[in-house]
């Protein structure tokens, strides 16, 4: 009987490993691809519109996930029965609706009294100089991780650009978020996917945007956690 119950546990756990939604978020593809919305590569329910209808969809499709390419770090270490599973769950998403943008908006005044207006707030509302929650999340990854190459306070450094000024100067955040997560080798750049969620790379996003605008002070801002 002991076991028994030991194989069927084996068997339901291996079955639950199997499961193509569960795989997909236990690995690094959600830091590049999200359901409803391309995040730095397509949304998933367009990568299954994209696929409709090709007899040898899962086939390309798994292939794809297990080489690579074109941007998309490949995953030789999966087993073709998690691919395919992975796949399986992928082509099934043609019918999800897209996501509903978020529509409010902020607006600050610099200290040159230009008018801006962003599409998420710096400070929390009520206690002015208290930065976010995801602005502090933001500052604390930035300080962890990105200073080393572009400087203390994201002013700059030997090894990476000023990214205030590649804000400043017209970078959205899908260009931030895209560049955090691939990388780019040629410039001694690591890519991110895998280590860090869409999230985090989207509040470092905000928290070097607060200081590109000279809105969030250097060093560690005030925060609704202090």
């Amino acid at each position: 009987m002991r076991a028994l119950l030991i194989c069927a546990t084996t068997l339901s756990m291996a079955a639950l490993g199997q499961d193509g939604q569960k795989l997909i978020q236990g690995s690094d593809c959600s830091s590049c691809h999200a359901l409803d919305r391309q995040v730095v590569g397509p949304a998933y329910s367009e990568i299954a519109k994209r696929y409709a209808g090709q007899a040898d969809a899962a086939n390309k499709l798994a292939a794809k996930i297990r080489d690579g390419g074109g941007g998309m770090t490949p995953h030789p270490d999966l087993t073709d029965a998690q691919r395919a599973e992975m796949v399986k769950w992928i082509l099934s998403q043609a019918a999800a609706a897209p996501g509903q943008a978020e529509s409010k908006s902020y607006d600050y005044t610099l200290k040159d009294g230009t008018k801006v207006q962003l599409d998420f707030p710096l400070f929390v509302e009520g206690n002015g100089p208290k930065v976010t929650k995801d602005v502090f999340h933001g500052y604390q990854l930035y300080n962890s991780y990105c200073y080393r190459c572009h400087g203390t306070d994201a002013t700059g450094g030997q090894l990476g650009p000023d990214l205030r000024r590649s804000l400043a100067t017209g970078m959205k955040q899908q260009d931030f978020l895209s560049v955090a997560m691939t990388g780019r080798k040629e410039q001694g750049m690591p890519a991110w996917a895998g280590f860090l969620s869409e999230k985090d790379v989207v509040d470092i996003f905000k928290y070097v945007k607060g200081r590109s605008l000279d809105l969030v002070p250097s060093g560690r801002p005030p925060s609704e956690q202090d």
